[in-house]
């Protein structure tokens, strides 16, 4: 904290840099409040910066409770993620996250820690995963599935100011797969060697802009990805493979209607030349897509999807804090692979309008139903409320 207003008291000293400054500071989660005064100092061309800093309670824990895994791995995952902003004293992060469903087990750690007083940052990550596919009527075939990524990341904001963020970033990655049946490596996704396996070396430069004022937000990242052909990547004659070239674009508009009213706006591309591993598609359909179909409906090598929502306040009960809005949306979804890949079957397009309920006691607990009705008919089964188009998720923090 003192090397940034170290930059913002640097001489001639500029009243505007260093308000912008103290802003930056209240808007870090690390800091619940901060409370400035300037007074003249003992020469006539001194000055003495007073600041008064409350720490925020950095460590969080959530359970959490939806049914946004794809069936046949079982829909209903319960999971816990528990959090640190600042472990070690140093401004940096660390979030943990286990989560289950019937048929799957997921950890996920991520590390972060601040390397200059502009916000830049290094990030260290690491997952793994195994499935069982319990769907039937493939749950008598006994198929497995591991997984296993990591990755270093380094990102440094550009334009930093209280209501904007620019920032670019590198991600350099790992990811591995592998499929079994009957504990036997088997080639079962597209392009895996003969025992299953999937090797993917990645490159990913990425670019985030940020623009917030008080009634609303708007958020973009675009990311170019590139899979290289090194030590031991998958690389095949004809299909899919580690070596690729992607593009990925994601934007996020919120608009504070009136209090608790909301409208949000959500886009989520993807573009590639080349034929793409399924670690590498975009999966299309579910509670974060479009709803009113099972999750990944579509899993492809290029695909959009457009989403927009509002939210409307119906009932508070002020005692708890506590806000019941309806959220009428509707979701369009659409997914094309490569000459190299078979055609999808059925629709490449997935149309979903629908309503949903969302409960909110201020950031400790949430919980959420939709029903999605899709308004183009795919074959996926209606075994489990996904496939029926009802989505569920609940959020509790103690702290």
């Amino acid at each position: 904290m003192l090397q940034r207003l170290e930059i913002a008291t640097q001489r001639p000293l500029n009243r505007s840099r260093l308000l912008e400054a103290l802003q930056l500071l209240q808007l870090d989660p690390r800091i619940a409040s901060i409370r400035a005064e300037l007074q003249p100092g003992v020469r006539a061309e001194a000055s003495i910066l007073e600041v008064q800093v409350k720490e925020a309670d950095t460590f969080n824990a959530e359970a959490f409770f939806d049914n946004e895994r794809s069936p046949s791995v079982g829909s209903f995952r319960r999971g816990v993620t528990l959090t640190d902003l600042n472990l070690a004293g140093l401004g940096d992060a660390i979030k943990f996250s286990y989560a289950n469903t019937n048929g799957s087990h997921a950890y996920d750690l991520e590390y972060t820690i601040p390397f200059n007083p502009r916000n830049g940052t290094v990030g260290l990550t690491a997952s793994y995963s195994d499935t069982s596919v319990i769907a039937p009527p493939f749950d008598r075939i006994d198929i497995e599935g591991k997984s296993f990524s990591g990755g270093l990341t380094i990102r440094q904001p550009i334009i930093l100011r209280p209501s904007e963020e620019f920032a670019l970033g590198l991600t350099a990655d790992y990811q591995q797969s592998q499929t079994f049946i009957q504990d036997k490596g088997f080639a079962l996704a597209l392009g895996s060697d003969e025992r299953g396996r999937t090797r993917i070396y990645g490159l990913r430069f990425f670019q985030d802009y940020v623009r917030r004022n008080p009634r609303d937000v708007f958020a973009v990242r675009s990311q170019f990805g590139v899979g290289l052909d090194v030590l031991n990547a998958t690389t095949n004659d004809a299909g899919p493979d580690g070596r690729f070239f992607a593009w990925r674009g994601q934007t996020q508009y919120v608009r504070l209607l009136a209090p608790d009213t909301l409208f949000i706006f959500r886009t989520d591309a993807q573009l590639t030349p080349n034929p793409l591993v399924s670690l590498e598609q975009i999966g299309i359909g579910g509670a974060r897509s479009v709803r009113g179909y099972r999750q990944d409906t579509l899993l492809t090598d290029n695909g959009i999807f457009v989403s927009a929502e509002a939210r409307f306040p119906i009932l508070r009960v002020r005692k708890v804090g506590g806000v019941l809005q309806v959220t009428p949306f509707v979701d369009f979804g659409y997914g094309w692979n490569n000459n190299e890949l078979p055609e999808i079957q059925d629709s490449n397009t997935l149309v979903g309008i629908g309503l949903g309920l969302l409960w909110q006691m201020g950031d400790n607990f949430s919980a959420r139903i939709d029903y999605g009705i899709p308004l183009i008919d795919v074959d996926s089964g209606d075994r489990t409320l996904p496939e029926k188009g009802v989505y569920f998720s609940l959020r509790y923090s103690p702290f």
